[in-house]
């Protein structure tokens, strides 16, 4: 069985390409832990059920987060979790909490700043990749890498309250503007443009596919202005995540992702990297960390100095 990839919210799950795509796990104790924290409404909801009903109490929640892990490391071998920095501190919490006491250390965490959309298109391709002839340790560590060939962004209608991307006062000043738009790219590198004043996000320079999503904004200015500029190969819609108005700080919004959607180049990509053994855990890495032990790579050995021979010597 190949390498699992899981997530922590269904949303993350994108339909798969083909058929030989396998999916995606989605973790059913982060879900959870994402919904207790949403609001104080339901955790009290929930304690008063659990208090009612004395089911459902924590030391039964951790034990099916355990059952749930454990059964994905018994059917896979080695898990991937794809976790994103914006996810509330409890899940995280429960995912260092499920590998601890497992003590395994067939369980990679990988944490990712791409928004919503974007993540979800690394976990697509991760899922694709996971099919191949690549050991756990660097199919984990491929996150990074690939992570920087997805141009994730979003066409928004106000700038005012966005704090994940790096925002002028000239920007914040002109989004009180009745019908301002503006394009902004967080990966692989911040960018903030007006819509129909400073021109374009800088696009990829290799072939790409575009997946958006929209909210309360129409998705035109996405396929017939900015795909063009991009030259990507096709477009497709997809539904926006809920959590996506959190993270760009408004609903009036249509998100975007390019990135690579052949298989073939990822292959090519990820294997054009330089492999090394885990010092620590003794897996295969690509990059200067491991991502299941987190190790990070020793310092290359410095070179010899050269001595002169002694004289006479040959």
């Amino acid at each position: 069985m190949p390498t699992a990839i899981a997530v922590t919210s269904p949303e993350l799950v994108l339909p798969s390409l083909d058929r030989h795509t396998p999916t995606a796990a989605v973790l059913q104790s982060a879900v959870q832990a994402a919904r207790a924290h949403a609001g104080k409404g339901y955790a009290a909801k929930s304690a008063a059920m659990r208090a009612s009903t004395g089911k459902g109490s924590p030391a039964q929640t951790l034990d099916q987060a355990l059952t749930e892990m454990h059964t994905l490391i018994e059917h896979h071998g080695y898990v991937v979790v794809l976790c994103p920095s914006s996810a509330p501190p409890a899940v995280l919490h429960r995912l260092h909490a499920i590998r601890s006491v497992l003590e395994s250390d067939r369980i990679a965490l990988v944490r990712s700043d791409l928004p919503p959309l974007g993540l979800a298109v690394l976990a697509l391709q991760l899922r694709q990749l996971s099919i191949c002839d690549f050991s756990p340790g660097v199919l984990a560590c491929a996150a990074r890498l690939l992570s920087h060939y997805i141009y994730a962004g979003a066409l928004l209608g106000s700038v005012a309250k966005l704090d994940r991307v790096p925002v002028t006062l000239r920007s914040h000043t002109k989004s009180w503007v009745p019908g301002a738009q503006f394009a902004v790219l967080a990966a692989p590198r911040p960018e903030l443009v007006k819509v129909g004043g400073d021109g374009l996000p800088a696009g990829p320079g290799f072939s790409t596919k575009l997946l958006y999503a929209a909210g309360q904004l129409a998705p035109d200015w996405v396929v017939d202005t900015l795909a063009p500029a991009w030259n990507v190969q096709g477009c497709a819609d997809v539904r926006l995540s809920g959590d996506s108005p959190r993270w760009w700080a408004t609903g009036k919004l249509v998100e975007f992702a390019a990135a690579i959607p052949d298989i073939s180049v990822l292959y090519q990509l990820v294997s054009s990297v330089r492999r090394e053994d885990c010092h620590w855990c003794g897996l295969e890495l690509i990059g200067d960390r491991c991502a299941f032990c987190a190790a990070p790579m020793p310092p290359a050995a410095p070179e010899p100095a050269a001595h002169a021979l002694p004289r006479g010597v040959t």
